[in-house]
């Protein structure tokens, strides 16, 4: 039977320690691993949908739901995930979403038709669903707050490369095989990640006897679900469909209005093992440093995966490029994020969030303003590769010290619901960029191309103005970034504490 008795549980305090043991260091290396090979697959089959039309005998929108599917399951898993971190042992979390992962990966490998490709893609997201909660919530139950940034620096690789590195690495793919390999490469590496979960993961927490509120459940599903479909579906339809999305997202708002109020309704029952538990716990919003993060959170998602979309359209209907060249193009900026979060995460242990996230908000912000005077259909490659490099680098800036002070503030309790809070938000937040740029593109392509502009110069001038929104939006997140400040610690551990 593991050993969890030197191990806190969700309700007690983290041990007064200023250092992570070989034991832990390697349960998190081997999260760190599994959370990236998941979440790659998020973005992958974006640049794969001419292949798949043809291959598969199947319309755009089609195609599309690939992505929507999985971002749709995501949205819908995740918030159950608060309440499993606290029901069900690490290891067993683990394995089924490991399991999930490489069954839907080796579903897809040999998938027939479009119907089969779907339900793998599902099935994928539904480990990818468990994995990110599980691994924040680990880091910081085992991680002590002195030396929590440079870990959380590694956790930002996950969240922000892996879905921006995808286009990249689906073009280098699809360029010389067919699409069945974005899944064939992955195959392996899942499973020898799975065998070796298998043999080393290990329980870090004790979990508790709560019970399921399957009417949190339902709510939970119809509400997030509601909004990421009605907001997937604006992205890839543009003018078409809006009814339908409209309906969607309303119904969302409306049923996530009723998710929230039972949450509340159930918070205020207190804790009684006999009754429903919170499904995802809101008191997490009463701490001040958290609410403003999740904002900023929304912000930073946004940007990036709304420019994650408009950069390779750009590239590909304006400037002409290949999809391979585009998605080289983007590379650079990847690896520029992955390699400075961790020296980001170092820096933040010694200063704390503010000094990274003023400028890290103000280069975003910044790149983006820059995006709206130089998009045209003359912009030089060279030009879109510096400010895409730019872009990620401020970035890279806001991620780790938003991970680390936002889930640093809560109480022990309260961290695998707040995983589980910041991880949902960042599916909507994805979902919302990618709608609003793409819509507000569209939008503007349609009425440029009636009034007998040219085709490519109207779609320059819709991704310029998509781009101005969201230099907008991100402008405030400057302001935002001076109300983020460290949390508090224990007096035991600030001697360590470079701050």
């Amino acid at each position: 039977m593991t050993d969890v008795s030197a191990r806190p549980t969700s309700g007690s305090a983290a041990p007064a320690a200023v250092e992570t043991s070989p034991r832990d260091r390697a349960v998190i290396r081997l999260l760190l691993v599994a959370a990236f090979v998941v979440i790659l697959n998020e973005t992958v089959m974006g640049v794969a949908i001419p292949h798949l039309m043809g291959d598969l005998g199947i319309t755009a929108t089609a195609a599309q739901w690939l992505t929507t599917g999985f971002l749709l399951t995501m949205a819908v898993v995740i918030p159950v995930t608060g309440f499993l971190l606290q029901r069900v042992r690490s290891r067993v979390l683990y394995l089924t979403a490991m399991s999930l992962f490489t069954a839907g990966t080796a579903l897809a490998v040999v998938a027939p038709g479009f119907g089969v490709l779907l339900v793998a893609r599902v099935v994928q997201a539904s480990g990818t669903a468990i994995m990110m909660p599980l691994l924040i919530t680990t880091v910081m139950t085992l991680v002590p707050p002195a030396v929590r940034g440079r870990t959380m620096g590694n956790i930002s690789v996950v969240i922000a490369v892996a879905p921006a590195i995808g286009p990249t690495i689906s073009g280098l793919v699809l360029e010389h095989l067919s699409w069945r390999f974005l899944f064939v490469v992955v195959l392996p590496v899942a499973v020898a990640v799975l065998v070796l979960g298998a043999r080393r993961m290990r329980d870090v927490t004790e979990p508790g006897a709560t019970r399921l509120d399957v009417l949190s459940v339902v709510l939970s599903a119809v509400g997030f679900g509601g909004l990421v479909y009605g907001l997937s579906h604006l992205g890839e339809g543009g003018g078409s469909g809006v009814a339908v999305s409209a309906a969607s997202i309303g119904a969302g708002v409306v049923v996530t209005g009723l998710f929230v109020l039972r949450q509340l309704r159930l918070q205020r029952r207190g804790d009684d093992d006999t009754r429903p538990g919170v499904l995802l716990d809101l008191r997490t919003f009463r701490t001040p440093v958290f609410a403003v993060s999740v904002v900023m959170f929304v912000v930073s998602m946004m940007a990036l995966f709304g420019t994650i979309i408009l950069l390779p359209l750009l590239m590909q209907t304006v400037l002409g490029l290949s999809v391979l060249s585009s998605g080289l193009l983007l590379l650079p900026g990847g690896l520029v994020m992955g390699l400075a979060a961790p020296h980001v995460g170092r820096a933040y242990d010694r200063v704390g969030p503010r000094p990274l996230l003023v400028p890290g908000t103000a280069l975003v912000a910044a790149v983006l303003w820059t995006m709206t005077v130089v998009v045209s259909t003359t912009t030089p490659w060279w030009l879109l590769l510096v400010l895409h490099v730019a872009l990620s680098a401020g970035l890279a800036l806001v991620f780790t010290p938003l991970f680390t002070a936002s889930l640093g503030s809560l109480p022990p309790h309260l961290y695998s619901h707040g995983s589980a809070v910041v991880s949902t938000v960042q599916q909507v937040a994805a979902a919302a960029g990618i709608a609003l740029f793409v819509a507000t593109m569209t939008a503007v392509a349609a009425s440029g191309t009636a009034a007998g502009a040219d085709p490519v110069a109207a779609t320059a001038d819709g991704i310029a103005t998509a781009l101005l929104i969201g230099a907008v939006v991100a402008s405030l997140a400057v302001v935002t970034a001076f109300f983020v400040r460290g949390s508090a610690q224990p007096d035991d551990e600030r001697v360590v504490a470079a701050h």
